[in-house]
Order: C-alpha cells, then structure tokens, then sequence
C-alpha cells in the first residue's frame, strides 16, 4: 500500500497527513477554580456555622486547592510512594521514610491553613468548623496526607489529658509551620503526631495487646516499651499515642521520635503496607525495643485517654468521606455539563440528571451533618454556653454512627459518579479511579463499621444522656415530613422495645439514626430545595433507593446539580 504523499507546501505546513480526526466533544480540565467558593452547599453550610471573617479564608484556602499547580502536587505525591530507609550507608540504623517533593508542599500547605492543631490554639468561637470547612476542601486535593493532618489535630485533646506534659507537645501541635525531619522536638517549629494502637493479633481489640511498659526506676512517669505494632501510618511523624500494657492495665503513652537529647528513639519501622490506595501516605509496622515513653493518663486507662484522640479522628473520617464525595460528584457534573450524547447534553438527559441530583442528595445530606458535628465540637468547649453538655453529648452519639453511614455510602458515592464518564471515568488520567481507591479506607480506620456500631450501642447503654441529645436534635424536625415521622416513629418503638440494643441490630439502628439526624439538620439549615429532595428520596414509602436515581419523587434536579459546582455553566 502506498503511503499517501504530501506536498512541500502541507510539509512547511505543519500539515500531519496522518491525522484522522479532530477532539470534539470533551470537556476541558478542571483546574484553576475555587473548590469551596463554587461548591454552594458546602459554603452555605460553613456561612451556617462560621463568620464572614472566616468563609474570606475558606475562599482563599478553595483558590489555592483548585489550583493547577496544587493538582500536579496532589499527582506526584500519588504516584512516587514513600520510600523506607532503614539503614544508612554506612550500616546504621535510620529507619526514615523519604517522601516526594509533592507531599511535602502538600503538608506545608494543610498545616499553614490551620488544618493540623491549630483549632485547639484558637480563640475564635467557630475555630473547629472553620477547620471542618477547611479540611473537606483541602482533602479533596489529595487524601493521603490527610492521615497525619488529622492525626495531629486529633493528637491535642488527648494530651491535655495529662498535666504534667511537657508544653512543647501540644505547642508543636498547634503550629502552622511545617517543619520536617527527625530532630529534638524543643527545637522544632512545628510537630506531626501519629498513632498506634493495634496489634497482630488483636486488631480493634485492643485488650489483647501484648507491648509492655516497665517503669523507669526513679520516675513516676517515664517508661520503656518493648513489643510491635501492626498498623503504624505516618511513622515519620514526630511523635505517638500508644497502647501497651502497664503493670495497672492498658495504659497510653507518648512515644516521640527524637529524645530531647537529640538522640533517635528505639523506633524499628519494619516496613511499609502495600495498599490499596492512600499511596502517598506511609503505613508500617513498628517494633519497640526498650522504647522511652512517657504515660498519658492514669496506668490502666489507656483507652479512656486516647479515646479523645478517636474521637477527633473519627469526625475527620466522616469529613474525609463527605470530600471525597463532593470531588466525584463534581467530576460526574463537570464531565456531564460538557458531554452530548444522543442530541443532547448529558446533564439534559432526564435519567442522567436524576442520578446527578441523587448522588448531590448524598453529598449534601453529609456536608451538613459533618459540619453540624464540627459545630458541635465547638459550642461543647465553649463553657459559657448552656448548652455545651447537651452539644457535647450529642457529638458523643453522633460521631460513630456518622462515621459509619456517611464512610458506608462513599465507596456507592464515588462508583456511580466514576460511571457517569463512562469508561473515561474507569482510566487513571480522569482521577476517579485514585479516589475510588480511597473510599473505603475512612471506614475501616478508627474502628471499622461494626466497630462503631458497637460503639454506639455501648454510648446508648452507658450514657443516657446521649441518646436525650440525640431526641432532642431529631425532634426538631418533628412535622416537617410525613416520612420522616413515620421513621422517627419506628426508631422510638424499638427503644421503647428495647430491640436497638440486640447487637445484630446495631448497623440498622446505626442508619436509622444518621439518616433521622440528616434530615433534622437539613430541616433547620438548609434550602428547601434540598431538605423536600432529602425527605421525598429517603423516607419515602418503599425506603432508601438501593441505587442512585432509582426512585420517581418529584425534585428540584437543576438546583440541586447547581449546588455541586457553580461552574457548570462555564462551557
């Protein structure tokens, strides 16, 4: 066959004679934007629970994430996984781990926004759903290094358990200066925190730890650590919350890095998990060989302690879904605004649009409940409000089923929104698939889902006053929707059978009792738009649709797609 000829004229050209046809039909990338500003439920539900001061930030940290430079970072820390050095060159043992620029750019950021500790440090009365706000925009850039952000965030409460601590800890907490690599922590602009309770052959069930702590001779406080930990992620970081056994029981312990002699702790990082995803952020596991720690707590309340540290770690789970959420369901409306298929754009296909406004339901339904959570935190420190008890126990009882519905439904979430580009959505480049790999993980960390379930169960059974914060905030909504009374109703006749404390129950009562609390949230905040959508698609008579778009209640679909990304209209 004769390949075809070109003239001299098409050569000076640039004329490829080989080309077949031109790109039509495709949307451009999505960079260069404001991620919090354009996401209208998101800033609305922030302006509900922040100040103006505060949604001026919030904007600037948007701008920044929707940046294309902070896009290639978010890529490149993705793609080069951290790397183990255990020993030097000349035979040392160093056990670091080296990272690519990317994810150190990313930290930087995360930690100068405030998204760290600084929260604890704050004297704005919002400071903790201003953080919230923060956190779901940030996370949506790259969620692996999310893991040591909100482990140090989360680090702060539980080390104010201890008075005797020494104040550089929660001070290098609190920084907003990121400051890497393994030196004395006095001498540090900023700290990281990690954590790690499991073990191989106890898992969630901590009591069956094995590590020891001896006490040091001559303290009160100071001890050595010798045994392993399964899961230790971020192990770079600069110090530790443990679990190890005490001679009075289970007890927690800060373990850093460096002594403050500048010498390295006893910290063996054996080597590092082989993931899923989450690639950019390192997860090991750990040996301690007559490890300096110092106790956090009384000896035998190991777990009382660091249960602050869950806490704070299991609202960022549920902020971490709800990103993850908001980011594919704005690639599905993006993608979808620019498509044509059949004679029409895509985002003007009835069924298209249905599963749109249904994925955009979920979403909303989760932002307002994460940051109603983060509020929570907030008027619960605030002495002065009357309230605070209530707030406080309402954030006890809400935290494990909130984790345990919102992290349930994101992997569905991110699946369906990976779907709506077709096989473009199945292919690295469109990013859905590293986002896919990351939904299930904030429900498998800080307690998995039946973890949590039983969590509940236990908060119920021991703590009466949650379960009244709990009616209180539902029952505000009381009226709103035949549906939602109606389902209100069952979970009032099954306390009042006690049947939600069966504990093959607890994942049912779970989801009856998150999804009661969105409603009651979206009912007292949100538009009507999108409270009369949540109520028709959720407590409708034949329930919960078991997939998105299945259900024929009459919706706002056009505002509720707008509420994604006021860019849409940008063609």
């Amino acid at each position: 066959m004769n390949a075809p000829k070109v003239t001299s004229t098409e050569f000076q050209a640039g004329v490829d004679p080989l080309a077949t046809h031109e790109v039509t039909n495709q949307s451009r990338p999505l960079e260069d934007f404001n991620v919090f500003g354009t996401d209208t439920g998101l800033s609305e539900a922030a302006a509900t629970f922040t100040s103006e001061t505060t949604i001026g930030r919030l904007n600037q940290l948007g701008v920044r994430a929707g940046s294309a430079e902070v896009g290639k970072w978010a890529e490149q820390a993705d793609a080069n996984k951290p790397v183990l050095k255990t020993h030097n060159r000349f035979g040392n043992r160093i056990d670091e781990v080296e990272f690519h620029p990317a994810w150190h750019e990313l930290m930087r950021e995360a930690v100068g926004a405030g998204l760290a500790g600084a929260a604890w440090d704050s004297d704005e009365p919002d400071a903790h759903a201003e953080r919230a706000a923060g956190f779901v925009t940030w996370y949506q850039t790259e969620a692996g290094h999310g893991c040591p952000i909100s482990m140090t965030y989360a680090v702060v409460p539980a080390l104010r358990t201890e008075p005797g601590l020494d104040n550089k800890w929660i001070n290098g907490a609190t920084s907003r200066e990121y400051d890497f690599g393994l030196r004395e922590p006095g001498g540090k602009a900023g700290l990281i925190a990690g954590m790690s309770m499991t073990e191989k052959q106890g898992g969630s069930d901590v009591r069956l730890n094995t590590s020891t702590a001896q006490l040091i001779e001559g303290t009160t406080d100071q001890y050595l650590l010798n045994g392993h930990k399964w899961f230790c992620s971020a192990p770079m970081s600069d110090m530790f919350l443990v679990l190890a056994q005490a001679p009075g029981g289970l007890t927690c312990f800060l373990v850093p890095r460096v002594l403050e002699d500048g010498t390295r702790n006893v910290f063996r990082i054996q080597r590092l998990k082989d993931k899923l995803g989450n690639h950019s952020n390192a997860s090991s596991e750990i040996e301690f060989g007559n490890t300096w720690a110092q106790r956090v707590g009384e000896e035998g309340r190991g777990v009382r302690t660091i249960v602050e540290m869950v806490s704070a770690t299991r609202l960022d789970c549920v902020l971490g879904s709800t990103a993850l959420m908001r980011k594919a369901v704005r690639e599905a409306v993006w993608h979808a605004s620019h498509r044509e298929a059949f004679g029409a754009k895509l985002i003007d296909q009835p069924l298209m649009r249905r599963v749109l406004a249904d994925l955009a339901i979920e979403s909303e339904a989760a932002t307002w409940l994460s940051m109603r959570l983060a509020a929570a935190t907030d008027r619960a420190l605030d002495s002065s409000n009357p309230e605070s008890e209530q707030e406080a126990a309402l954030r006890r009882i809400s935290l494990p089923f909130s984790k345990y519905f919102v992290c349930k439904r994101t992997p569905f979430v991110v699946a369906e929104a990976m779907e709506c580009l077709g096989g473009a959505g199945y292919v690295e480049e469109s990013g859905l698939p590293r986002i896919y790999r990351e939904a299930p993980l904030n429900s498998i960390w800080e307690g998995s889902g039946n973890v949590n379930a039983l969590d509940l169960l236990r908060a119920l059974g021991r703590e009466p006053e949650t379960l009244d914060a709990w009616l209180t905030e539902v029952g505000k909504a009381k009226g709103t929707d035949s549906g939602y009374d109606a389902a209100l109703a069952t979970v009032l006749d099954e306390f009042a059978h006690g049947s939600p404390a069966e504990q093959a129950n607890a994942r049912l009562l779970a989801e009856q009792m998150a999804l009661l609390l969105q409603g009651s949230i979206l009912a007292q905040f949100a538009p009507t738009q999108v409270t009369d959508a949540f109520m028709a698609t959720r407590f409708a008579p034949q329930g919960t649709p078991r997939t998105f778009g299945a259900f024929d209640q009459k919706i706002d679909e056009a505002e509720l797609i707008r509420r994604v990304t006021d860019l849409v209209d940008v063609i």
